[in-house]
C-alpha cells in the first residue's frame, strides 16, 4: 500500500476517543502495517463501531434460521429481506431502530429514521407501499416524555407524510425503562417484479462511482459511533450526530432510482446511511470483490471548507451510491437531470487485489491521498472483529420466579380493574398518534375502515394482499427473554392468521443495553434463542434487520438499561382477499366463543403491573405447539367461512379483546368467566395461543364441528347484544359507548 499523508497520525489515546478500544486499535495497525492516520481510524470507528460491524451479536444471529421457500434474497446479503409473494412479484422489507438520535433531537431523529428505512427498500429496486413503526416512551407523566412523544410523532407523521407512503400500523408502549433512552422502530415494506432487484454491489474495473441525490453537510458526522454508545447526560453535545431530513427530496430519489434502473446502466446501489461515504464504498466494494479510488473533492457539499473525514464520515440523508457501467454515463446523468437532483461522479471501480479478499479504498482530496484501506477488513463478514461475550443470569430472574398467584388476593371489584385497563395508555387506542399519519395515501391500505389484527396492503391488479405488522411486548421479555421473544414471535404470526393470510418471513429490530454487561448479554441470547425456537415453528425464516445496543441511561454511577425489546416485524400473504377477516363483531345475538385454553395466569399482565402493583412475574404461559396447532385452526374456520370476527387474546386480556370486538359498531356483550379459573385471570390475564371469535347463529354448528375435530379447547362466551352495555356474570360493567370515550381519546387528553 501507499502511505496517504502522515500528518494526522494517531495513537492510542485518539482511538478511544472515537470509541476504538485499544485491541481494535492494535489490529488495525497490524492490517495496515502501521498507524493509521486520523482519517483512516474515523473510518475504522464507525465500521467497526456496533451499529455497522455488530461485532457483539453477529456470532448468536448467524443461530437464526435464515432460509425458507419463499427467500429470494440470503438474509443479510442486501439492504432489505425479499421474499416471492407470488404472480411474478416479490416483496422487500425491513425494520430499523433511530433510538438515540430520537432521545436527543425527537422530530428529525424519527424522520431520518423513516427516511432511511424507505431507501433501503427502493436502493434494490421496490416501490415502498406501506410503513409501520414500534415507540417505546417512559413515563407519560413526565414533561420530558410528552416532549419525545410529540417530536417523534410529528417527525415521523411529517416524513412519511410528505413522502407519500401510508403508514398501515405500528405499536406504542410506555414505561418508565425508557424515560431518558426511547425506541424507534421504522419498517418499510415494498414490492417489485421478481428478477428486477438491483443489488449493494461494486465490480468492472473502470466502471464509474456517482453520488446521487441530496448535498453533503455536516450532520451525522460520527453517528454510527454515536449510536454505539451509552445516552449520557453528556449526549447533548452529540447533536450534530443526528441528521436531517428532506423527505421532498427523498421522494425525488425515490423516482430518480426506480427510473435509473429501468435504463440498465447501473451495476449497483446503495442507500447512505450510517457511515455514509464510507459505509457504502466499503461495502459494495467488498461485496463485489473491487476496490474504488473516490475523489472526495468532487462530492457536492452544503458547507464550504468540508475537511475530508468530515465527507468520508456524513450521514447527510436522501444520497445514494451507484456504481454505473463505463460508456452509459449519460443515460444516467439525464435521469438524474430530470429530478433536478445531484448526480457526480466521485470515484472509479479498480481492479481486485490479487491474492487478497476484495480491493482497496483509496480516498482522495485535491489530489492528495487521505486514506487507503483494504475493503474487506472494514465490513461485517469480512475482517471486522467478531467477539463472544459472557453472560450470566441477572438475579432479578430468579426473584421474578417465585411470584405465585395463590398468593395474590382477589381484587375488590373487577369493574375497577377492567376500566382501569381501558383507560391505560398501553391498553388504549393510540389514535392520537395514527390519525397525525395518512394511512390512506397510495390508495393500498385495506385496514383503514375495516380493522383488524394486522394491516392489510392491496396488491393492486392481483386477488391476493399483503400482511404485515410489528409485535413485542418488552415487559414479557424482561421476565423471561427467552419465552419473551417466543411469544413476540407468536403473536405477531397470530396476528397475520387471525386476519385470514398466511405468515412469511420476518425482520427483527433487536434493542438492548450495553452488551458488556454480562446481565444484558444474557437477555440478548435468551432473545436469540427464543426467536429462533418460534421462527422455525412457524415457517419464518429472518431475513435480516437491526441490533441496537446501548439503549439505556447513565446519571452519574447508576446505569439503567431498557427492557430488552427485539421487535418483530412480519409480513404475511392473504392469498384470497374473500378470506381476509377482521376483529369487529357484526351484529347483535352472533355467538362470542373463546378459542383456545383459559389459564390460572396473570404472569407480566398490564393488570398485576400496573393495576396492582406487582412488577416482577414471569412471562405469561407460552408453548409453541399449542400456539401452532391454535393458529391453524383460526385459519381453518377462516377458510372454512364458519366465523364472523376474530382477534386475538393480547395486552388487557380477554375483557379488553371482547370490548375492542364490540366498539367498532357500538354494539354491546353478555359473557361468563369460567368457574375452573379465577375470575381476574379469565377476565385480565396474557396467556397465549387463544383468540375470540363471533359466531353466526347459522352456522354454529359448522363452527362446533371443525372445533370438534380439533385438539384446540374451545367454549362458549356468551352473545352479541344490541343494548349497548358490558355485562360480565349479569354484572353491569357499564356501557360500551362510555368505555369508547374513555378508549378512544385518554391519548389525545394526555398529550394535547
Amino acid at each position: 500500500m501507499n502511505n496517504p499523508t502522515t500528518d494526522q497520525l494517531t495513537t492510542v489515546q485518539t482511538a478511544e476517543d472515537l470509541g476504538v478500544r485499544p485491541e481494535e486499535f492494535e489490529q488495525i495497525k497490524s492490517i495496515l502495517g502501521r498507524t493509521p492516520n486520523f482519517t483512516e481510524l474515523s473510518i475504522f470507528s464507525v465500521m467497526w463501531s456496533e451499529h455497522c460491524s455488530y461485532k457483539n451479536s453477529i456470532t448468536w444471529l448467524k443461530t437464526l434460521p435464515r432460509e425458507g421457500s419463499k427467500m429470494l434474497v440470503e438474509a443479510g446479503e442486501e439492504n432489505a429481506g425479499m421474499v416471492d409473494i407470488g404472480e411474478g412479484l416479490a416483496c422487500v422489507f425491513k425494520i430499523e431502530s433511530h433510538n438515540h438520535p430520537s432521545a436527543l433531537e425527537p422530530y428529525q431523529g424519527a424522520a431520518t429514521g423513516v427516511g432511511g428505512i424507505n431507501r433501503d427498500i427502493f436502493t434494490m429496486g421496490a416501490r415502498p407501499v406501506a410503513q409501520l413503526n414500534s415507540l417505546r416512551f417512559g413515563n407519560p407523566d413526565l414533561e420530558k416524555t410528552k416532549w419525545l412523544v410529540k417530536g417523534v410523532v410529528k417527525g415521523i407523521g411529517d416524513y412519511g407524510n410528505s413522502f407519500g407512503i401510508p403508514t398501515v400500523g405500528g405499536e406504542v408502549f410506555f414505561d418508565e425503562c425508557y424515560n431518558q433512552n426511547p425506541l424507534v422502530n421504522a419498517m418499510s415494506v415494498g414490492t417489485l417484479e421478481v428478477g428486477k432487484m438491483v443489488s449493494a454491489t461494486s465490480y468492472g474495473t473502470g466502471n464509474p462511482v456517482f453520488i446521487v441525490g441530496s448535498s453533503t453537510g455536516k450532520d451525522g458526522i460520527h453517528g454510527a459511533a454515536f449510536a454505539s454508545k451509552d445516552i449520557t447526560e453528556e449526549s447533548a453535545g452529540d447533536l450534530p450526530a443526528v441528521q436531517v431530513g428532506d423527505p421532498f427530496q427523498e421522494k425525488l430519489l425515490l423516482e430518480a432510482s426506480l427510473e435509473v434502473i429501468e435504463t440498465g446502466a447501473v451495476v449497483g446501489m446503495q442507500d447512505m446511511g450510517a457511515a455514509g461515504i464510507t459505509c457504502s464504498t466499503s461495502e459494495m466494494s467488498e461485496k463485489g470483490g473491487h476496490g474504488m479510488d473516490i475523489w472526495l473533492d468532487k462530492v457536492p457539499t452544503r458547507q464550504d471548507n468540508m475537511l475530508d473525514w468530515e465527507i468520508l464520515l456524513s450521514e447527510s440523508q436522501e444520497r445514494m451510491l451507484i456504481v454505473v457501467e463505463k460508456g452509459k454515463e449519460e443515460a444516467v446523468l439525464a435521469v438524474f437531470d430530470k429530478w433536478d437532483l445531484n448526480c457526480v461522479e466521485i470515484g472509479i471501480v479498480t481492479e481486485p487485489n490479487l491474492g487478497e479478499k476484495g480491493g482497496t479504498l483509496r480516498y482522495f482530496m485535491n489530489g492528495e491521498l487521505k486514506a487507503e484501506l483494504p475493503a474487506w477488513d472494514l465490513v461485517l463478514g469480512g475482517g471486522a472483529p467478531v467477539y463472544e461475550r459472557e453472560y450470566k443470569e441477572p438475579a432479578y430472574y430468579a426473584e421474578f420466579q417465585k411470584f405465585n398467584i395463590d398468593q395474590l388476593p382477589e381484587p375488590e371489584s373487577l369493574k375497577d380493574a377492567a376500566w382501569h385497563l381501558i383507560g391505560h395508555l398501553n391498553i388504549a387506542s393510540k389514535n392520537w398518534v395514527t390519525e397525525q399519519y395518512d394511512s390512506m395515501v397510495g390508495t393500498v391500505n385495506m385496514s383503514t375502515n375495516a380493522p383488524s389484527d394486522a394491516a392489510v396492503v392491496n396488491i393492486k391488479d392481483s386477488n391476493r394482499a399483503l400482511t404485515m405488522t410489528v409485535d413485542c411486548n418488552s415487559r414479557y421479555v424482561n421476565a423471561d427473554p427467552e419465552k419473551g421473544t417466543q411469544i413476540a414471535v407468536a403473536e405477531a404470526a397470530r396476528n397475520l392468521v387471525c386476519t385470514g393470510s398466511e405468515p412469511t418471513a420476518v425482520t427483527n429490530c433487536l434493542n438492548f443495553g450495553n452488551p458488556y454487561s454480562p446481565e444484558v448479554y444474557w437477555q440478548f441470547v435468551g432473545a436469540i434463542k427464543g426467536m429462533g425456537a418460534a421462527c422455525r415453528k412457524f415457517d419464518t425464516p429472518v431475513t435480516g434487520g437491526n441490533v441496537s445496543f446501548y439503549n439505556q441511561s447513565v446519571f452519574g454511577d447508576k446505569t439503567e438499561p431498557v427492557f430488552p425489546t427485539p421487535t418483530i416485524g412480519m409480513v404475511g400473504l392473504l392469498a384470497d382477499k374473500g378470506n381476509r377477516m377482521t376483529l369487529n363483531f357484526k351484529k347483535a345475538d352472533d355467538l362470542i366463543y373463546l378459542v383456545g385454553t383459559a389459564r390460572n395466569d396473570v404472569n407480566s399482565s398490564e393488570y398485576l403491573y400496573s393495576f396492582r402493583g406487582i412488577k416482577g412475574s414471569p412471562a405469561p404461559y407460552m408453548d409453541l405447539n399449542e400456539e401452532h396447532t391454535l393458529q391453524q385452526q383460526i385459519l381453518e374456520l377462516i377458510n372454512e367461512k364458519a366465523v364472523a370476527s376474530v382477534h386475538d387474546i393480547s395486552d388487557g386480556g380477554l375483557f379488553v379483546t371482547v370490548l375492542e370486538s364490540a366498539l367498532p359498531n357500538g354494539l354491546g356483550f353478555k359473557i361468563e368467566t369460567d368457574s375452573e379459573i379465577r375470575k381476574d385471570a379469565f377476565l385480565f390475564g396474557e396467556s397465549q395461543s387463544r383468540a375470540i371469535v363471533s359466531v353466526s347463529p347459522n352456522n354454529q354448528e359448522r363452527f362446533v364441528e371443525l372445533m370438534s375435530s380439533s385438539d384446540v379447547d374451545y367454549s362458549l362466551l356468551g352473545t352479541v347484544t344490541a343494548n349497548n352495555q358490558m355485562m360480565v356474570d349479569d354484572e353491569d360493567f357499564g356501557k360500551v359507548s362510555d368505555a369508547s370515550k374513555t378508549y378512544n381519546t385518554v391519548m389525545a387528553s394526555h398529550f394535547n
